[in-house]
């Protein structure tokens, strides 16, 4: 018999993995404006290397592409050669023995569909049609807003918090809100990545609007005499009425409720967002000028054609606030509410009473876990979460996710809701579920399918349906605005085709979304109706920003917010989250690479900048 060896990792095989690790770092933190020629041949080479060489697709064709690829970026290619790229690729996806071999040449494919203009602008004219000065400092480009996070990063580094403030105000009149429930999308491709992890950009934020004070609103230009109508009171409506007083116009705000900040108040619990650090954001607001009309329901107290004939310009900001429904059996019995009405009572102060409840919540966003959080607040003994896919498709943060299993909610998983059974009162008794088999890739997720198995019966007393929002559109297209899938169609400049002076955006436009892209779509909304109405304002800010450290930048563990313990917080609707310590929030700040000056990042509106 044969002796048995024990493999074990020598040296060069460590440098073998730690290279790929390092691959795996730049991979993330590469910024999406990469020239995509350059990004298919780079892909091609790695996997050519990693073929066994037995099949001629493989091996043959995947160096054919190479030198294709290669022609193109070294200008000796014509439109012929796009062509041949694209027939070439197809015949290794169709041909190729492995998947080493088809899916590098599906890369190819899908980039010479997808980017064919780029393919052409080398060939034609020497260089890539990507620009890299738009995506020059990756947090910026991924911020919908266009904060200069480098900025305000650094001016807290160097303790000037009020500062910081102030230049996120720049564009973003919600910093406070922001650095409690933003989605952070500005951390994705944090170049620190490279390194070691993100950096942590909406913790550092916390720690600025935590360290402030009050910080008033910059002064507003002269009166230029314009009236411009907001519909709506969220966060798109007030972003816009921010800027818009800045600039001078007299801002008037139009909102249902009695309360402003839309989903922000009537959709984010207050153990996420509490009211006192919201109003810190919409009291500098209306600082600037702002009029506020509250409890108008459009259609009924004043038409949108009345608003039209009244003002300058209006912007229809409404947000989107119904529910969705199932249409399931069973759906109309006692017991059965809508999670989008349930967190607006809330916000209301109208607290339901779950003591001793069972409920069951249907969905894989954040409003499913906010539903079911607070549904743990409200005292029921049992709660989970029935989602038709698996855990790794939820829509929601994984830290949401993670704190609702903290708190004691069961997530079932690839369960698909089938009917509510309902007793002799016509109240709820259980939701019965049909399992799932999860299949092939949708639209970037695993589409689930019905499994061979019997419907399971999850007993409950409350069902709560999180499954998405609808918007009240009815007022806005009886006035002539064109809908299509139950949106708002509004132009890349938010205005409406054939209706001057008409603006429109946020959820209501591109369906429900994060509480950034709707102020994002309020700043746009405020400069082109500004330009409309005949004037360039320029929202400026006259905070220095520090010149970065000369300092090396070694790995570094990031710093991470905590919460209160689950057993402490999941009794009451106080805040949750515990803001970083200066020490923390230093050491945060310290670990930025400065990319708004270093890198693409000193292209800064077509030249370069010195400093």
């Amino acid at each position: 018999m044969s002796r048995l060896i024990l493999t074990t990792p020598n040296s060069a095989q460590k440098v073998v993995d730690g290279l790929y690790k390092d691959l795996e770092r730049r991979l993330e933190a590469g910024p999406s404006a990469l020239c995509p020629v350059d990004l298919s041949l780079s892909f091609l080479t790695m996997c050519h290397a990693q073929s066994c060489g037995k099949c001629v697709p493989c091996r043959v064709g995947l160096e054919q592409l190479k030198a294709l690829l290669t022609d193109v970026l070294e200008g000796e290619a014509d439109l012929e050669t796009i062509d041949l790229i694209e027939k070439t690729a197809k015949v290794i996806v169709n041909s190729a023995d492995c998947a080493i071999g088809y899916e590098a040449a599906r890369m190819v494919l899908q980039g010479v569909q997808g980017f064919r203009d780029d393919y052409v602008s080398h060939i034609e004219q020497g260089v890539c049609s990507q620009s890299f000065k738009d995506q020059a400092v990756p947090c910026v480009a991924l911020c919908p807003a266009g904060v200069d996070i480098p900025g305000y990063i650094a001016l807290v580094r160097e303790g000037r918090y009020r500062d910081a403030i102030r230049l996120i105000r720049k564009d973003n009149p919600f910093p406070t809100a922001c650095a409690l429930v933003c989605e952070h999308p500005c951390e994705a491709k944090c170049r620190r990545n490279m390194i070691d992890d993100s950096i942590n950009i909406k913790g550092i934020k916390r720690f600025a609007a935590d360290n402030a004070g009050i910080v008033p609103a910059p002064e507003c230009a002269p009166s230029t005499g314009k009236k411009v109508a907001i519909v709506g009171g969220g966060p798109g409506g007030l972003t816009a009425a921010y800027f818009l007083s800045l600039m001078g116009h007299k801002a008037v705000v139009f909102e249902k409720e009695h309360k402003l900040g839309g989903m922000l108040h009537f959709g984010i619990p207050e153990y996420r967002l509490p009211e006192a650090r919201l109003h810190e954001d919409i009291d500098a607001i209306l600082s600037t000028g702002v009029e506020v009309k509250y409890g108008v329901n459009i259609g009924k107290d004043v038409t949108l054609k009345e608003l039209q004939d009244e003002y300058d310009a209006m912007f229809i900001t409404i947000g989107a606030q119904l529910d969705k429904k199932l249409n399931m059996e069973g759906e109309d019995s006692e017991g059965v509410v809508s999670a989008v009405e349930m967190l607006h009572n809330i916000g209301l102060g109208e607290k339901p009473d779950f003591t001793g409840k069972k409920v069951a919540v249907i969905g894989g966003g954040n409003v499913a876990m906010d539903a079911a959080r607070s549904s743990v607040r409200l005292g029921a003994d049992e709660v989970k979460i029935v989602y038709r896919r698996r855990k790794d498709d939820m829509t929601a943060l994984l830290e949401e996710i993670e704190g609702a299993e903290a708190e004691g909610c069961e997530l079932v998983t690839l369960q698909a809701p089938a009917r509510v059974e309902a007793d002799e009162n016509g109240k709820v008794a259980a939701l019965w579920t049909q399992p799932q088999l999860i299949g092939k890739v949708d639209r970037g997720r695993p589409k689930p399918v019905k499994a061979n198995l019997p419907e399971e019966r999850i007993e409950c007393d409350i069902v709560i349906v999180a499954i998405g929002q609808n918007i009240d559109y009815k007022d806005c297209e009886d006035f002539g605005i064109p809908t299509k899938w139950g949106n708002l169609i509004s132009l890349n400049d938010t205005s409406i085709k054939g209706m001057p002076g008409v603006f429109t955006g946020g959820d209501c436009a591109t369906g429900p979304s994060t509480v950034i892209k709707a102020i994002a779509a309020g700043k746009t909304a405020a400069a082109n109706i500004d330009q409309y109405l005949g004037f360039n304002h320029k929202i400026e800010c006259d905070v220095e920003i520090p010149q970065p450290r000369l300092e090396n930048k070694p790995a570094c563990g990031r710093v991470n917010i905590t919460e209160k313990p689950a057993s402490e917080r999941k009794t009451n609707f106080e805040e949750i989250e515990c803001g970083m310590t200066c020490e923390g929030a230093m050491q945060e700040a310290s670990r930025c690479l400065r990319c708004d000056k270093f890198g693409y990042g000193i292209f800064r509106g077509g030249r370069v900048e010195r400093w």
